[in-house]
């Protein structure tokens, strides 16, 4: 941990400043966060921010070989494998746990999943604690790999939205009101303009989807999918109007 950072925390930490963030976060958005929010970030050396980073290059890479699609092929269970899917997922995450050994620190991996996570809540908690904490310096990011603000939202967007008019693409769940991480659905609609939509509002006819937008449908034309589907595949009294397969958006060409 960065010793000098961490001691100008410490000393400029107040009890109105963490409810100055608690409110930032909780007040910004439709939704408050329905988890605790931490007191203070951590703050991660440039060294030990390069070996988390390694490693996790270095799981991408094992990802990306004949022999892991392979293995990765025949864990999918029955019924869910998608039809003219994409070499790679859009979104990875890989949390992270930091380990003591005598008086070094070290990253050990807890979890790999393929799946969009707290992508637009980050950029909100991100901005509430530089506005909570002014001690913390302005280059300081939670984005590894160092991309500006800017740049992490353009390529949120890209990857979403890509080229579909913004009122054609949506976040889909299962009841985005109910959970808890309903804000970052808020979040992720301030920052792109794309809605939570519960999969029980869609409409399908022929082979085209639609929701209801301002007192009209309009079609679907992309879903940025928050669905887990081991939570539908036990809510059989949804009822939906069409099969969830192929739904997470490709990135945009070039």
């Amino acid at each position: 941990m960065d010793p000098e950072l961490r001691a100008a925390f410490n000393a400029d930490f107040t009890s109105d400043k963490y409810d100055g963030l608690v409110k930032c976060v909780n007040e910004t958005e439709k939704w408050p966060a329905d988890f605790r929010i931490s007191e203070t970030p951590i703050f991660l050396t440039r060294e030990f921010t390069d070996e988390v980073t390694h490693a996790a290059n270095e799981i991408v890479a094992a990802t990306r070989t004949a022999e892991f699609a392979k293995h990765a092929a025949s864990a999918i269970p029955k019924g869910l494998k998608v039809p003219n899917e994409s070499a790679h997922p859009n979104f990875l995450l890989i949390d992270f746990a930091i380990c003591a050994e005598g008086d070094r620190l070290f990253p050990r991996l807890i979890e790999l999943q393929a799946f969009p996570s707290v992508f637009g809540f980050q950029l909100l908690q991100l901005h509430c604690i530089r506005n909570a904490y002014p001690v913390i310096p302005r280059n300081w990011t939670s984005s590894f790999g160092g991309i500006k603000d800017d740049a992490y939202l353009e390529l949120l967007r890209r990857t979403i939205i890509a080229d579909s008019p913004v009122e054609n693409v949506i976040l889909l769940e299962i009841e985005p009101e109910k959970q808890k991480t309903r804000i970052d659905f808020a979040a992720t609609q301030t920052l792109l303009g794309i809605r939570p939509v519960c999969v029980t509002k869609i409409k399908k006819r022929g082979r085209q989807l639609f929701y209801d937008r301002d007192g009209g449908e309009v079609r679907i034309e992309r879903i940025y999918n928050r669905v887990i589907f081991d939570e539908l595949s036990h809510r059989s009294e949804l009822n939906l109007q069409f099969r969830l397969r192929a739904i997470n958006p490709r990135p945009k060409s070039g």
